[in-house]
């Protein structure tokens, strides 16, 4: 990574495209469906939830393919908004990857998998409260979480090659499960003779503006458990042929995960009726459907396929977003110690850093509320990023654009604008998180200029 010589470059792109599947794919898949079904309430909009996350997210990788062929280096999005935008654009971004967006994707994704692992250890309970002082409480799901957190960081000062080839065991893993839980689903209800009750009423019989708010606000949720798509951005300074591999991959890998989410909530509704799926348990929709079908042996089943899911996806995203950070402190932006490379040629002290604030994210706030600030500044910096396209087509002409984003202009200004309406809905509709999501990013503006602006002119 030093230099990025080709000999640094060792990942190819069955592991870049492994990275999008395995980062993607979480626990959301599994729970998320509850809670829109309960806002948007019929079979027909849960699944054109879905399909309207599953449109913007391949439309976002169409887009972002030209960014991520023209600038292959460490940092990905961050050095794309840093060329289209300046500095102060760029820092802010790494700024709120780091205080919330990834940090908190790390931590929201570790406690579920603590969650999970009491159906097999009930003695991991958020009740089961090992330590406290005060009001403040620490449990055995957040020790687990932690502890998780600290073993992949650890796991991920070794070479790149070692991170991607956990990555790949992991994804090809939950891939597999992903598609045993669709076919049981659809065989279940086919077998069944397919009770197409359970998908009436398919939608509302009177669409209103306040139902398509409502609409855009459970989105938070799917949008959620397809985020991290854009991780293997962040490394493309390691990926192979990167003006062919990283839209190749970004395509291929969205285009994957967006299917199974689709099927997978096809599966549900064979399964299970809306009324189900709205009362599940703890939001547990998978769990319920495969206890139907396998009986209590069901909950042992999705409980490790989650397990398993949301391992991979934290290997995912400690791997890549340090790179970022490693990449920030190249040009100033960051704390000078994670511009440092192991002898892995590894940023090990961003990966440190990046473990130490997850860790505490861990201890703080509830899965919803972190989802709830991630998802509106995620969609602030996506529109941002993707407008840099129009930015840098006019700012640098003669940029060498390997790969060119698909039916430019239309493809991207469609974009930006469903993410500009989802975005004002979340301002409208969860206006609180929202409003934390903003504040978060707007506190950088102060650090940047107070703290880091000598220092990021002098380089």
């Amino acid at each position: 990574m030093k230099n990025e010589k080709a000999s640094d470059k060792k990942l190819s792109l069955f592991d870049s495209t492994a990275i999008i599947i395995g980062s993607m794919i979480g626990s959301g898949i599994f729970i998320v469906s509850a809670d829109i079904s309960r806002q948007v309430q019929t079979p027909g909009m849960l699944l054109m939830a879905w399909v309207v996350t599953g449109i913007m997210t391949i439309l976002a990788a169409l887009s972002y393919g030209e960014l991520a062929a023209a600038m292959p280096k460490a940092g990905g999005q961050y050095v794309y908004i840093r060329e289209a935008f300046g500095k102060m654009f760029g820092f802010l971004y790494g700024w709120t990857l780091f205080s919330v967006i990834q940090t908190g994707t790390i931590a929201a994704v570790s406690v579920a998998f603590a969650k999970f692992a009491g159906v097999f250890f009930p003695s991991i309970s958020a009740t089961n409260v090992v330590f406290t002082i005060g009001s403040f409480g620490i449990n055995t799901q957040q020790l687990l979480g932690v502890s998780l957190i600290i073993l992949l960081s650890l796991y991920n000062y070794r070479e790149v090659k070692s991170g991607a080839f956990l990555q790949n065991i992991f994804t090809v893993a939950k891939v597999g499960a992903l598609i045993f839980l669709i076919g049981a689903g659809l065989y279940y209800g086919l077998s069944g003779g397919l009770n197409f009750s359970h998908f009436k009423p398919a939608f509302p019989d009177v669409i209103t503006l306040t139902t398509l708010g409502v609409f855009g606000a459970a989105m938070t949720g799917s949008l959620f458990s397809a985020d991290a798509w854009n991780n293997i951005t962040f490394t493309a300074g390691e990926v192979r042929n990167p003006q062919k591999n990283l839209p190749m991959s970004l395509l291929l890998g969205t285009g994957t995960v967006i299917l199974l989410y689709l099927l997978a909530n096809v599966s549900y509704l064979s399964v299970l009726s809306i009324g189900q799926i709205q009362t599940a348990e703890n939001d547990r929709v998978a769990t319920l459907m495969m206890e139907t079908i396998l009986g209590s042996n069901g909950k042992y089943f999705i409980a490790a396929m989650i397990m398993v899911s949301t391992f991979g996806c934290l290997n995912g995203c400690i791997f890549t977003a340090a790179r970022v950070y490693y990449a920030m402190a190249k040009d100033g932006m960051f704390l000078k110690p994670a511009a440092k490379l192991n002898k892995n040629n590894v940023p090990a002290n961003a990966i440190t850093m990046q473990c130490i604030w997850a860790c505490l994210l861990c201890f703080s706030g509830t899965y919803n509320d972190l989802l709830q600030y991630i998802m509106f500044a995620v969609m602030l910096f996506y529109i941002l990023t993707i407008s840099g396209l129009f930015v840098l087509r006019v700012k640098r002409p003669d940029m060498e654009r390997p790969y060119k984003a698909f039916g430019y202009p239309v493809v991207p200004a469609i974009y930006i604008l469903l993410a500009s309406l989802v975005a004002l809905n979340m301002l409208i509709f969860q206006r609180d998180a929202s409003l934390y999501g903003l504040l978060i990013i707007l506190i950088g503006l102060p650090i940047y200029f107070f703290v880091g602006r000598n220092k990021i002119g002098n380089n």
